[in-house]
């Protein structure tokens, strides 16, 4: 499974993240995509049509275990795909900006 540091992600590069809704209305990265793994399957087609055409999608959980499975399902699909390591968590502790459903400074669940 391809994977990339928090560290070494860009401004600008597309983040899709893939945690239940109460864990993205406590905190995320904004920005992102939101669309739950319980999810994911059935609202597809919204990452189809947020994603950038040749562009490499990102995708991210608390830890990366539920953004491997989705990554790895990505990438099976053909599609540029890369699990975030150490997700959310690494991404705050490396004092990337976290905010919660109404724009405020968030946490991470």
């Amino acid at each position: 499974m391809p994977t990339v540091a928090v560290v070494d992600l860009a401004d600008g590069d597309f983040l899709l993240d893939v945690r239940e809704d109460d864990e993205w209305e406590a905190g995320h990265a904004d920005g992102a995509l939101h669309i739950p793994i319980s999810e994911f399957v059935a609202r597809y087609g919204e990452l189809t049509e947020a994603a950038p055409q040749d562009g490499k999608i990102h995708v991210i959980c608390r830890s990366g275990g539920r953004s491997a499975q989705v990554a790895t399902y990505l990438v099976q699909q053909g599609i540029d795909a890369v699990n975030v390591d150490g997700g959310m968590q690494v991404w705050a502790a490396t004092g990337r900006p976290v905010v919660d459903a109404k724009g405020e400074p968030g946490t991470v669940i």
